[in-house]
């Protein structure tokens, strides 16, 4: 009976150093997997660093005034005037919602009662 025990006992350290053996491999390539995207963030981070830096000097004013007064004619721009710009009252607002409340009255979103339908 003690040997059978002995016999199981050793299969059984065998499967687990088998099983540790593979978790550590796995546990490794996961690490190196994290290593390797950490790289690749801090590669982007460094590129997103520069586009920005790119763009800020890019769209400089004193840059994109010379480049609209280059190009002026050939885009047909008009020139900046105060009376370009609208007033208030000539933009046309979306009416507000009828919203249906129980008892049969309609009120809109600015509290006046609607007549239901």
């Amino acid at each position: 009976m003690r040997s059978v025990f002995y016999v199981f006992s050793a299969l059984a350290v065998i499967g687990l150093a088998y099983w540790a053996y593979n978790e550590n491999y796995r546990t490794q390539a996961s690490l190196k997997d994290v290593r390797g995207l950490h790289r690749d963030i801090g590669a982007a981070h460094e590129r997103l660093a520069i586009l920005r830096a790119e763009w800020a000097y890019l769209n400089r004013p004193d840059r994109l005034r010379d480049l609209a007064e280059l190009n002026f004619e050939r885009l047909e721009l008009m020139e900046l005037m105060p009376d370009a710009f609208g007033q208030l009252d000539q933009v046309s607002f979306p009416l507000a919602p009828i919203v249906p409340i129980e008892g049969g009255v309609m009120v809109s979103s600015d509290n006046a009662e609607v007549d239901p339908l």
